[in-house]
Order: C-alpha cells, then structure tokens, then sequence
C-alpha cells in the first residue's frame, strides 16, 4: 500500500517505512520527531519547479506535467523508490506542504500505483 501524509503529522505504525520526497528538510522538525526512514531528496520537484509552483501560484495540472518530465530524467531514483515500495507492506510518501493534495508525494504516489 502506498499512501500520502504530512510529515508534519504524528508518525503511526500504520504508516509502515517512511520516506520523505522533499528537497529541504522541514522546519522545526528534529530528525527523532520526524521519524523518517528513508530521505530522497533528489526525487523532489527541482528548486525552479517548486518556487514556480509556490510562489507563483500555478496550475496543478501543469505542475504535474512538469514534474513528471523532470522525474522522466531521474528513472534511477524512481526505480529505488519502486524497489522500496515493493519491498514494505507499506510505504508512506511524506511531504511538508500544507496541501495534502497538491504536492509531489502524491503525484509519486500515483506512479508507484501504476496510474497515469
């Protein structure tokens, strides 16, 4: 199973191996609050597409097109992270945005579903 969470959010052993898919590190969250298993933050969304998308306040379906272009260049990580998702029961995909469903965990989450 693979589901979507705020790292933010109290960690649950439901969440099974946690991997957080962000560039920078939350803040305010130690590394024993967050409990994060695993930290890949070379899947993330580039720094330009991520300011672009923030800052900027874009289209969600073109960010998702983006995003996906630049993860077509990043195959290897996105191997590793299918590897890890097929390793664990469950695998949750943390992310600190405040948007639990505009954000690159769930567009991997989609991915690793084998959606479109």
């Amino acid at each position: 199973m693979i589901q979507t969470k705020r790292v933010y959010d109290e960690a649950s052993d439901k969440d099974g191996f946690r991997v957080l898919v962000d560039r920078l590190w939350p803040r305010g969250l130690t590394k024993e609050k967050a409990h994060v298993d695993l930290w890949m933050k070379e899947i993330a969304p580039s720094d330009g597409l991520r300011k672009w998308f923030h800052h900027e306040d874009r289209d969600w379906g073109e960010f998702v097109k983006r995003y996906k272009t630049e993860l077509a260049l990043k195959r290897e990580l996105l191997s590793e992270l299918k590897k890890v998702a097929a390793e664990h029961s469950t695998v949750t995909l943390l992310f600190g945005s405040k948007d639990e469903k505009q954000n690159q965990a769930v567009v991997l989450a989609t991915l690793l579903k084998g959606k479109k």
